[in-house]
């Protein structure tokens, strides 16, 4: 049995995807799915795994031994919203409930592939190279990164590190992201402004060194995503920080460019204020550098920004059930 937390969420949900078309079904969800308007139910709707329990039953669950034999623990749950002004509830979900899984797992032996984030790197001047090597410097530049990074430094003194797996990652896009509302991808922010206006919005550039719309981003597709994450499974020998990423900084503009290339429209673009609240929090560059990642034997290539942006409009935002599911299939719990 494999547990996915945050498994109704954006990525947990697409590696339930990845996992079914593996042939792997005996998957435990964990997750809070709020109330049914939020529509994160939707995400596991034709998708199969054997249980779902709410977030908050698990600790209570492992520690009484009454759940089936576990083989991974893939945990995608956590607060992500990156301007999340309440300190308390990142480092209660996102430090101190990782440390209960990840302590757990260490104690059972069970692999433990966990969510860390791209933020922890803060304004880039340590580097963006994954493993543990720079950690030390990082100094992430909100809440959300900090409490990642914290869990990341706890996890490499207490050797949790030397058997999981922790991993960075850069701007995922893709299907299933559709109840994260403020903290969706450009992609999908551009597709539904494309269709209702003609037009997308970006932030004017406040940096001398970026024009408007060359601030610079490593978008990388979810698909890629869980392909790195199920190889992450079948190979336990690859541990420590991964970052996940395709290694190419893009622009927005570039991001638009081929949002509106896939639905056939001319580029329109409106440039407004970034608010002044996050000015000095803006990251203006990333990119995922992966040799750890490439080094412990991940060869595959990762797909083009237009293929990806491709995909995600013409067979998710443009259908009327755009959701990641296994065709033919229903979900059985």
């Amino acid at each position: 049995m494999i547990i996915i937390t945050g498994g109704a969420g954006f990525i947990g949900s697409a590696m339930l995807w990845e996992l079914n078309r593996n042939g792997i079904e005996k998957v435990l969800i964990v997750d809070d799915l709020g109330q049914a308007s939020d529509g994160k139910w939707l995400n596991l709707r034709g998708l199969r795994f054997s249980d779902f329990i709410n977030k908050n039953d698990l600790p209570i669950l492992l520690e009484q031994n009454r759940l089936p034999k576990i083989s991974a623990v893939i945990h995608m749950g956590a607060i992500s919203s990156t301007t999340e002004q309440d300190a308390g509830l990142l480092m209660n979900n996102n430090y101190e409930y990782s440390k209960m899984l990840a302590s757990w797992c260490a104690e059972h032996e069970v692999r433990l592939i966990y969510a860390s984030s791209a933020a922890t790197f803060g304004d880039g001047s340590s580097g963006y190279t994954d493993g543990t090597g720079s950690i030390d410097r990082l100094r992430p530049l909100n809440m959300y990164g900090y409490s990642k990074h914290l869990f990341d430094c706890w996890a490499l003194r207490n050797g949790i590190l030397d058997k999981a797996a922790g991993l960075k990652f850069f701007n995922v896009y893709g299907p299933n992201e559709y109840h994260k509302e403020d903290m969706t991808s450009v992609v999908f922010k551009a597709f539904n402004q494309i269709r209702d206006t003609g037009t997308v919005k970006l932030f004017r550039s406040h940096h001398p060194d970026y024009a408007d719309g060359e601030q610079m981003r490593d978008f990388v597709y979810i698909k890629d995503c869980t392909k790195i994450m199920h190889w992450l499974i079948e190979t336990p020998s690859a541990a420590g920080l991964f970052n996940i990423g395709t290694g190419r900084a893009r622009t927005f503009r570039d991001l638009v460019g081929a949002t509106f290339e896939a639905l056939g429209k001319t580029p329109s673009i409106t440039w407004i204020p970034m608010p002044e609240t996050i000015r000095d929090k803006y990251q203006y560059y990333t990119c995922a550098e992966c040799p750890n990642l490439r080094q412990k034997g991940f060869t595959e290539p990762m797909t083009p920004l237009e293929d990806g942006v491709r995909d995600y409009v013409l067979n998710y935002l443009g259908k009327a059930i755009p959701h990641l599911e296994m065709a033919g299939t229903e979900t059985q719990t």
